[in-house]
């Protein structure tokens, strides 16, 4: 009998300790763990942290709750006095059709395009040259340089020869009439004029000899042989440009680049002549970007009848780009980081998350948000860099760590 009663004391003392387990383990998986909490802060000195209400130890304003939440990493929720004394504004952004006028500074160049190079036409010496200085002007039909050269003194025998045989009788003198056109045609291969050619008619003793003419005019860009120096057939002596056409290259952002073509009308201003405006056209772009600088160079050709500008002239590029569609907000409104751009939008009345986005071009104070965005959410557009301070015054740390690309 006692050890039935022993059993069923033993089964009842069981049963109540199971019956504390399970209590136990109800009461745990009620608890959240994830629970905002409440602290209260002065909207003035958010230094003061304290974890029930009363007033600020500096200024003596009445402490603000604040709930945080552990779980939401991008968000943080503000009073409506913060919100009022941050000056922080929302509005729904839509796309809008925008102008884009950027100014940037350009430099004149030689257009490479209006250059003549005066070369060797056969294998010799230069004996002597007529122009030694870059910037001298050379004249069309004005003399550049004399030549030694053995083959040309060889072409002129030739022709020569086959003149002096013309009055022989017979098929000699049939015979000389085509070996005085191939002689000829040598030598206006060798680069000779029609009236050097003429003038060995008359000449009785041949001259390895021959001076070259400039079969153009303009301003020596580059001397590329000396004065006793042999050249060979092809090689070159000077450079000559035209400078009635420059070029005038600028450096351009690559995001500003994207919408350029080639014909963009541009207006050109310069230091040296206030006065002086030309309208002028982009018309290069350059498809390799700069890595060092991440820009990306354009080119322009300016009309310089009067020869007034000189390469080297500094100027300025204004370039503008209408009817740009984008979603456009005020620069302030972005925060910027190293490495990603990020905005805050109001979730719900009184909290805002950070975005990260991707940004475009800048215009007038705005700038463009390339990144897809819910149109029915509202975008804090004053007051971005408040809510960043506090949130990071909060967390202990940057937005950018809790966001996900």
């Amino acid at each position: 009998m006692k050890t039935i009663k022993k059993i069923s004391l033993l089964s009842i003392l069981f049963m109540i300790m199971v019956a504390c387990n399970t209590k136990d383990k109800e009461d745990h998986s009620k608890h959240n763990k994830s629970a905002a909490t409440t602290f209260y802060t002065c909207s003035m000195d958010p230094q003061v942290k304290e974890d029930k209400p009363g007033k600020c130890p500096i200024c003596q304003m009445e402490l603000t709750p604040i709930k945080q939440d552990d779980t939401e990493t991008n968000e943080i929720s503000l009073s409506k006095q913060q919100i009022q004394l941050g000056n922080i504004t929302t509005q729904t952004i839509s796309e809008t059709q925008n102008s884009l006028e950027q100014n940037y500074t350009g430099v004149l160049t030689i257009n490479q395009e209006k250059i003549k190079t005066i070369s060797v036409r056969a294998m010799g010496r230069i004996e002597k040259l007529y122009f030694k200085t870059v910037g001298d002007y050379v004249a069309k039909n004005q003399a550049v340089y004399q030549l030694y050269s053995e083959d040309i003194a060889i072409a002129k025998q030739d022709y020569y020869t086959a003149y002096k045989q013309l009055q022989m009788p017979g098929d000699f003198g049939k015979n000389a009439q085509n070996m005085l056109n191939a002689a000829k045609q040598k030598l206006l291969f060798f680069g000779l004029t029609n009236a050097q050619i003429e003038s060995l008619k008359a000449s009785k003793q041949v001259s390895p000899y021959i001076v070259f003419y400039s079969t153009t005019s303009g301003t020596i860009s580059e001397i590329s042989t000396t004065e006793g120096s042999y050249a060979m057939e092809g090689s070159s002596i000077i450079k000559l440009a035209n400078l009635n056409s420059l070029w005038l290259e600028t450096q351009v952002n690559v995001n500003y680049a994207k919408n350029l073509k080639i014909g963009q009308k541009a207006q050109i201003t310069f230091n040296d002549f206030p006065d002086k405006i030309i309208n002028a056209q982009v018309s290069f772009i350059n498809p390799e970007i700069n890595p060092d600088t991440r820009l990306l160079l354009i080119r322009l050709e300016i009309p310089n009848p009067n020869l007034q500008l000189k390469p080297g002239m500094q100027a300025m590029v204004k370039l503008t780009q209408s009817n740009l569609k984008g979603l456009y907000i005020p620069v302030d409104a972005v925060i910027r980081e190293e490495n990603a751009s990020y905005i805050w939008v109001e979730k719900r009345p009184g909290v805002f998350e950070n975005l990260m986005v991707e940004t475009g071009i800048e215009t007038n104070g705005m700038i463009e948000i390339k990144s897809e965005i819910d149109s029915t959410k509202k975008v804090v557009i004053t007051g971005a860099y408040g809510i960043n301070s506090e949130y990071v015054f909060r967390k202990g740390s940057n937005p950018m760590e809790g966001m996900k690309m």
